[in-house]
């Protein structure tokens, strides 16, 4: 969760000297790259898990504020909607049993959290949307009472003039209007941080640009919204779209949206805060007492509040991160461009992928992104989520290829490479990367197991579209508590 926001309104002499401070911020942030001792001695990890609650009937549960109250652990926090919430894990480095000891403290945090909402017959569920969310779920009345995203929908919606359109195209159609934010909280997302040198951010950025679609094919968890069927990570659609702020002239002009892919390559991490500056208008601008230049002058760490308010309102499917730890700053890439869940075990072996794969990439002697065309990166990525395990991508030197074929011949060497040079312990990158390898051997990632459930109800049971998904996530929670992955669920 981001910052709270004390102020529903801003005046246009908020935004000029909003705008006046983020520059300032941006010139301090460029001499400070220059010359400045960032903290990269020991690259740290960190996970983002957000949280969906459903009640015993397996219907979206508002109660965030209640089950947050209950758990009293301050590793969870509220999401956008009231049956979100988000738990973070303690950062840590992955070398030796890292990873082990991320799943260790993730199961009992979420056995602790699902102890503690039980009481209250509510559940926590790790999946892309929820499926039994419909239109009704979404309004603006279920967001959560934070101000902060009150004033963040005002701001969206105000910008834009209009209702927000959704239109996604799958298996089949959605098409659908709404005067608010909420459809974003379907959106819950698995994010990883990584924290990286200033001279090598643009390797690990361009990188994870690179690694995005194969991470969106084998980790997809999102394919039904409103009882429809439409993208294997239909998450990615909706998105781009729940927070588009710009109506169809805007659209037609070339302007960017809010949520972005990129358009190019970089060659620093000033590129990406730089074009954040130019090219999105401010949403909250709220200024602080502090002056960067002073700060920095005497020798003293600059908060750079402002620029670092503004970059989390430009989402990007990888972010740049400017932050502060015990007093030294660090950059991190935070990677956003999966699901929560099915299980535990399943988000780390995505973890394991991701970090390996990007070190792999990362520290290769010629880069991918020296091959591969941004473009292309933007249209694999694309068709990943469109397409999920099905998809076929474009990749140097092999052309046109299916995602299975490309992660079991080239990414899975690469991602176990990069994870010796964090110095993970053999087993456990065996172990979770052999769960990447299964999901591709057997097609099957949460997606796909999704889908055959629903479509097995239909067909077998008798069901209709609605009463065959709460049947498929009452199953998939019960399975989810098991923390076996999902490539090795039964289909009933």
């Amino acid at each position: 969760m981001g910052r709270d926001v004390d102020r529903a309104s801003f005046s246009r002499e908020d935004r000029v000297r909003y705008r006046q401070k983020v520059r300032r911020c941006l010139d301090v942030f460029a001499l400070m790259l220059d010359d400045f001792g960032f903290d990269a001695d020991r690259p740290m990890t960190g996970l983002e898990i957000e949280l969906n609650l459903v009640d015993q009937a397996a219907e979206p549960a508002m109660r965030n504020e209640e089950i947050l109250a209950a758990i009293a652990d301050p590793l969870f926090q509220t999401e956008l909607g009231q049956f979100n919430l988000e738990l973070n894990a303690n950062p840590r480095m992955i070398s030796g049993n890292g990873f082990a000891d991320y799943e260790r403290d993730l199961c009992a945090s979420l056995d602790r959290a699902n102890e503690r909402a039980a009481r209250s017959d509510t559940r926590i569920v790790l999946v892309g949307i929820l499926p039994t969310l419909n239109e009704r779920h979404l309004v603006a009345d279920n967001l959560s009472t934070n101000e902060r995203y009150r004033v963040l929908n005002d701001q969206i919606v105000g910008a834009r003039g209009e209702d927000i359109e959704l239109d996604i195209r799958g298996v089949e159609r959605l098409r659908t209007h709404n005067d608010s934010i909420a459809p974003e909280a379907a959106c819950t997302s698995l994010q990883f941080h990584l924290q990286v040198a200033p001279d090598s951010f643009a390797d690990y950025w361009n990188a994870s640009q690179a690694i995005a679609a194969a991470q969106v094919a084998v980790g997809a968890n999102s394919p039904f919204l409103y009882d429809r069927q439409l993208w294997a990570e239909t998450r990615i659609a909706l998105f781009e779209q729940a927070t588009d702020t710009r109506p169809d002239e805007l659209k037609a002009q070339g302007v960017r949206p809010r949520v972005w892919f990129g358009e190019r390559w970089i060659t620093s991490i000033f590129d990406l805060f730089e074009e954040n500056v130019r090219y999105f208008p401010p949403l909250l601008p709220i200024c602080e007492s502090e002056d960067p230049v002073e700060v920095l002058h005497a020798g003293g760490v600059p908060e750079l509040a402002e620029l670092r308010l503004h970059n989390g309102t430009v989402y990007r499917w990888n972010r740049p991160v400017y932050d502060i730890m015990n007093g030294r700053p660090h950059l991190r890439v935070e990677n956003r461009v999966l699901p929560a869940g099915p299980t535990v075990v399943d988000m780390l072996a995505n973890a394991a992928f991701y970090f390996g794969l990007v070190r792999g990439m990362a520290e290769a002697d010629r880069p991918i992104w020296s091959q591969l065309t941004f473009s292309s990166a933007e249209e694999n990525f694309h068709a990943a989520a469109r397409r999920g395990m099905d998809a076929i991508l474009h990749w140097p030197q092999l052309g046109e290829v299916p995602v299975a074929t490309l992660v079991l011949d080239t990414l899975l060497p690469l991602a176990a490479a990069g994870l010796d040079g964090f110095g993970v312990e053999a087993t456990e990158r065996d172990r979770l990367l052999g769960i990447i390898e299964q999901r591709c051997r057997t097609g099957r990632n949460g997606a796909a197991w999704q889908t055959a459930t629903v479509w097995s109800a239909e067909r077998h049971l008798g069901l209709d579209r609605r009463a065959a998904l709460h049947h498929m996530l009452q199953r998939y929670t019960e399975l989810q508590y098991t923390n076996e992955p999902v490539h090795t669920w039964p289909l009933d």
